[in-house]
């Protein structure tokens, strides 16, 4: 798949994704128009630049918590998206760990629904 579709397409799964958090937890608000397709650009960016960085960091502390610290890798890139985005919010440390977990179901079931996601990927390996 041409690596542009493949932004647009993760874009919008993240927009997605958003969406659906925001239904699903009332500490979560995000106004409907630019800042939720701004939110999902930044949130597609820090996964795709930030992520590997910050997850190269902690790889020590990923280890000692048998990879537990890895989901608050994923929980910090919900807090740069929530940093840069006006008009979005996220209140309370369990809204950020439900937002968190919401984000990576929807990417998880939509990219696997959309063949964008390996055998590997899909199963663990």
């Amino acid at each position: 798949m041409n690596v542009a579709i493949r932004l647009a397409v993760g874009w919008g799964i993240n927009v997605l994704a958003l969406i659906v958090a925001d239904w699903a937890f009332a500490g979560l608000t995000i106004a409907r128009s630019g800042p939720i397709l701004f939110a999902g650009a930044v949130l597609g960016f820090a996964n795709t630049v930030l992520k590997p960085l910050l997850t190269f960091v902690a790889i020590p502390l990923i280890i000692l918590t048998l990879g537990i610290a890895y989901f608050f890798v994923n929980v910090a890139m919900l807090l740069f998206t929530e940093w840069v985005v006006p008009d979005f919010s996220i209140d309370g440390f369990w809204t950020y760990i439900g937002a968190t977990i919401v984000v990576w179901l929807v990417n998880w079931v939509v990219g696997s629904v959309l063949g964008l996601r390996t055998w590997s990927e899909r199963f663990g390996g």
